[in-house]
């Protein structure tokens, strides 16, 4: 899903105050860790990953393999905190209803 600047500045003004859902500690991305982030965006569209202790790379990797494993969007990466949506397929179920374009 492509977001527009006005609809990414929306989404960071919510997620602002959100504290981290998810984890990442020593071991790293591990397909429990995954499951865990799906469940989360399956419940809450919205939601922040802290990722801990990695160099600026590993982080970069680590990042699009969440964005790629989960299908949702990374909204914004800030140190070790990553806001990630993914709005929920069914009409009836969305929390979040964006701006338009």
């Amino acid at each position: 899903m492509d977001l527009s600047t006005k609809q990414k500045q929306f989404l960071k003004g919510l997620a602002h105050h959100l504290s981290p859902v998810v984890m990442l500690g020593a071991h790293g991305l591990t397909e429990g860790v995954l499951a865990e982030i799906d469940l989360a965006l399956e419940h809450h569209e919205l939601i922040k990953v802290k990722i801990a202790g990695s160099d600026r790379e590993t982080k970069k990797l680590i990042i699009d393999a969440i964005v790629r494993e989960t299908n949702a969007t990374s909204v914004q990466a800030i140190g070790h905190i990553l806001v990630l949506f993914r709005q929920n397929t069914d009409a009836d179920k969305r929390k979040i209803q964006l701006p338009r374009r």
